[in-house]
C-alpha cells in the first residue's frame, strides 16, 4: 500500500514576490513530495528589490494558528523561518514545546538578500535560549553564525570549521542534532557547506552559479531538508542524504531561474524546474 506523502509545516514570513517565506516553502514542499502546510508569523511588504515594510500579527492569532493545525494535522517536520520578534519567538518555542514537534528544521533568517533586517536584535536570545534547543536542525548562513556566536562572521573554510563546533555546542548535547553552515557568503568559484552531527564533520561542496537569481535560496534549502528528512527515515545515514538531496534540488532551481522573469531585482530560484513542461523549465 502506498504510503501517504509527508505532510511538513512551514512556520514562516510571507512574501508577496513568493521568492522566500511561506510561499516559497509550500512550493519546495510540493516540488519534493511532501505536502505543505502553512502558518503565518509575520507579513512583509517585499519585492525582489526591498522589504519596504513588516507587519506582526497578534501572537494570540500566531498561537491559535499553530494549536489549531497541530491538533489536527499529523506533521512529520516542521520548517522555521522568518519570526521575527522575541515575542514570536517565544509562543513558537512554546508551541513547539507543547505539541513535541518532530524534525525541527530552524532557519535563523535575521537579513533579507536586500540588507534588510528581519529579526529584531532582542530576539535573537530569545531564539539561542528557546527555540536552538528544540531544533534538530538549525541552517545559519555565516552572517547569521556570527550573531548567533557574537563574532564577526567565519571568512574561511578553516575558520568554518571552528564555528561549526561552537554552533553544535549551543543545541542539546545528549540527543542526535545537526547544524548546516552555509559557506555561500565566502569568495571563489565553490560553495563549501558543513554539516555536522558533534562527531562527522562533512564537507559538502558544489559549483557556484553566476546568476542574481538568488533570492529565497536559505528559504528553499531549510523548506527542501523539512520536506525530504522524513521521507529518507530508515535509510543509510538518512540526515546526510536529506541535505545533500536538498542542496541538489537547490543547485537545479538556481541554474534554472533564468527560465522566470520575476521582479527586477535578485529573482526567485526555480522551484518547479523539474514539474513544470519543458518549454518552462
Amino acid at each position: 500500500m502506498t504510503r501517504p506523502p509527508p505532510n511538513v509545516v512551514s512556520i514562516a514570513g510571507v512574501d508577496p514576490s513568493g521568492g522566500a517565506g511561506v510561499f516559497a516553502d509550500i512550493k519546495t514542499f510540493s516540488a519534493l513530495g511532501a505536502y505543505g502546510c502553512g502558518i503565518v508569523a509575520a507579513l512583509t511588504a517585499q519585492n525582489t528589490q526591498a522589504v519596504t515594510g513588516v507587519h506582526t500579527p497578534p501572537v494570540a492569532f500566531l498561537r491559535l494558528q499553530i494549536d489549531t493545525l497541530f491538533a489536527d494535522v499529523k506533521l512529520a517536520a516542521v520548517k522555521l523561518g522568518m519570526l521575527g520578534t522575541a515575542e514570536v519567538v517565544a509562543t513558537v518555542a512554546d508551541r513547539l514545546a507543547r505539541f513535541d514537534a518532530p524534525f525541527v528544521v530552524c532557519d535563523p533568517v535575521m537579513v533579507a538578500k536586500s540588507g534588510d533586517h528581519l529579526l529584531a536584535k532582542n530576539a535573537v536570545a530569545m531564539l539561542i535560549e528557546a527555540l536552538l534547543p528544540q531544533s534538530f536542525m538549525i541552517t545559519p548562513n555565516l552572517p547569521e553564525a556570527g550573531v548567533l556566536l557574537e563574532q564577526r562572521a567565519p571568512e574561511s573554510v578553516k575558520e568554518m570549521y571552528r564555528a561549526a563546533e561552537r554552533l553544535r555546542d549551543m543545541l542539546p548535547l545528549s540527543s542526535e542534532r545537526w547544524v548546516l553552515l552555509k559557506g555561500g557568503h565566502l569568495p571563489g568559484n565553490e560553495v563549501v557547506d558543513l554539516l555536522f552531527d558533534g562527531d562527522r564533520m562533512i564537507e559538502l561542496p558544489s559549483p557556484r552559479l553566476d546568476t542574481k537569481n538568488t533570492h529565497g535560496t536559505g528559504c528553499t534549502l531549510s523548506s527542501a531538508i523539512a520536506a525530504l528528512l522524513p521521507q529518507h527515515a530508515g535509510s543509510l545515514r538518512p540526515v546526510e542524504a536529506a541535505v545533500r538531496d536538498a542542496r541538489n534540488y537547490l543547485l537545479r532551481a538556481i541554474a534554472s531561474a533564468g527560465a522566470l522573469a520575476v521582479g527586477q531585482g535578485h529573482g526567485p530560484v526555480h522551484h518547479f524546474h523539474a514539474v513544470w513542461p519543458r518549454q518552462h523549465a
